[in-house]
């Protein structure tokens, strides 16, 4: 590895603060570039993953080899899957982020900095509530939750009492809080302090709405979060320059990682590498539909990173019938967004030769421009024909079409992403649901960005309803109004904002010897 101070001057970065030989946190300043944005997605999870993170480093690796200047922005790591069942986000192989431990564990602190944030938020609103509630804070309708950033299906409803007043909330996983999502979309230190003061807390006995502001909250907030606004550097294992910054979880929450990061990347490099989590139903269309319009800038290339294992998965064995998830996902990111696509297949060491050509030719008939990588067992020297393909694509022009605008009321926009993005043939919601859009239109919040929480493995909000379904109907449950964010989120089916431990986490796998080295943390 180089040292991280190195590699800033290398880049010209100019303001940074070391954080140990091996990571920084940046200022958010500007530089001289005017970088192409390339967009990494996928194709329908499983519980596995189909290797985005491992593609996106190995892309990036891969355009450096070629002589051109890349910078990756990726999201960061919850700890809620690392000792659950995915693991962690820093790759894998040979194209991996390093150091992996601390960016996996704690890393800068910046989750515990956001859950310490958003729960004193919650006792602020409790302490008032108890100091005698001057505005009159209706118990039964406080909205703000508590988060932790580990998976604790416990935690899921709570119950306590102010004084003789009873309380029943729960707690978010932290990457599902509106700070973290409010730090994902914010773009300097006054933006997230007025966007924390914004958010909607509760109601009061009146029913009017009572905002983080009205109880002079946003500034104690901001105070802890002054340093985790900064991205963190890191390298890859071959040296190129990695920003990892918040976002995690796309199918709970916005699953990208921050604008500052992604805009400092596009100021810093000549290709900037980012992603989002899951498919083009989840990370990849919360990145079009919100996060491009605050960053100001579309993507020049999308990548598709699609895996053998999970099409058959998909087609329960049959190769043509897993791939309409494969074809219904190209044609959302081509047809529904206007995308400039590449399609990534990501080879596995035992998978069958025959059927990862036939995979390929599938994909070509598409008119796609499609390659087989191998980023894991080659690293960047296993996506170079990939690198070259973003390198030519990059130079098109991309018109960008949104799901949905922002006019529309937010019924209209949930409908919108799913019929046109999911596939469904309408949407029903639940009587909560009802009351909810009700409250969003009385209190003008019509304009907020819509981000659906829903499954990651399947287009609907059915987890068994596997390949590209159609004629479904879309079952919204619950909505959550995230004001400081102007965000509400749409809850589909059963969906949880706090995940729970399986039966086999990777917990089970760890170990730590006498002299700190980790082991099964991957």
């Amino acid at each position: 590895m180089k040292r991280i101070e190195n590699l800033a001057k290398e880049r010209e970065i100019k303001h940074f603060s070391l954080y140990g030989e091996n990571v920084a946190k940046v200022e958010n300043e500007k530089g001289r570039k005017k970088g192409k944005l390339v967009l990494v997605s996928a194709m329908t999870s499983n519980k596995s993953g189909i290797g985005k993170t491992t593609m996106s480093i190995a892309l990036a690796d891969a355009l450096e080899l070629l002589g051109k200047n890349a910078m990756l922005a990726l999201r960061e790591p919850s700890m809620g899957p690392v000792f659950g069942i995915k693991g962690g986000a820093t790759g894998g192989g040979k194209s991996v982020l390093v150091p992996s431990d601390e960016i996996n564990l704690h890393f800068t602190g910046d989750f515990h900095a956001v859950a310490a944030a958003n729960n004193l938020l919650a006792s602020i609103v409790d302490n008032h509530i108890f100091q005698g509630n001057q505005l009159g804070i209706d118990t039964s309708k406080i909205f703000f939750k508590r988060c932790l950033d580990v998976n604790d299906r416990s935690l899921r409803e709570i119950e306590y009492k102010i004084g003789k007043k009873k309380v029943v909330t729960g707690f978010n996983i932290t990457a599902a809080s509106e700070v973290m999502a409010i730090l994902c979309l914010c773009e300097d230190l006054q933006d997230l302090k007025a966007k924390l003061g914004n958010i909607m807390v509760a109601l009061d006995e009146k029913g009017k709405p009572v905002f983080a502001r009205d109880l002079h909250a946003e500034e104690a907030m901001t105070l802890l979060l002054k340093d985790a606004i900064r991205p963190n550097l890191v390298q890859t294992a071959l040296g190129t320059p990695a920003l990892v910054h918040f976002g995690p979880f796309a199918n709970i929450a916005h699953g990208c990682n921050s604008v500052v990061a992604t805009k400092f990347a596009l100021s810093h490099a000549d290709f900037c590498i980012t992603e989002a989590g899951f498919g083009s139903d989840l990370g990849a269309e919360k990145f079009l539909d919100i996060k491009t319009r605050i960053l100001g800038k579309t993507p020049d290339v999308t990548v598709l990173v699609v895996t053998l294992a999970v099409v058959l998965e998909h087609g329960c064995g049959n190769l043509e019938h897993g791939f309409e998830n494969v074809k219904k996902h190209i044609q959302n990111l081509q047809e529904v967004f206007g995308c400039v696509c590449a399609v990534a297949i990501n080879q596995h060491a035992n998978d069958d030769k025959k059927q990862l050509q036939q995979l390929e030719e599938l994909c070509k008939n598409l008119n796609q421009h499609t390659f087989v990588c191998q980023p894991f067992a080659k690293g960047g020297k296993g996506c170079l024909d990939l690198a070259n393909a973003v390198v030519e694509l990059s130079k098109k022009k991309s018109s960008l079409q949104y799901a949905y605008e922002m006019q529309d009321s937010v019924q209209q926009k949930i409908e919108k992403i799913a019929t046109r993005v999911y596939g469904a043939s309408k949407v029903e919601f639940s009587s909560l649901a009802k009351k909810k859009l009700q409250l969003v239109k009385r209190f003008g919040f019509e304009n907020f960005f819509v981000n659906v929480a829903k499954t990651q493995f399947s287009f609907s909000d059915d987890k068994t309803k596997l390949g590209a379904p159609t004629d479904f109907v879309f079952h919204v449950s619950d909505l959550e109004i995230r004001s400081g964010a102007n965000m509400v989120v749409a809850i589909a089916g059963d969906m949880l904002l706090m995940p729970g431990l399986g039966k086999k986490s990777n917990y089970l796998n760890m170990k730590v010897d006498k002299t700190g080295k980790i082991e099964g943390l991957f």
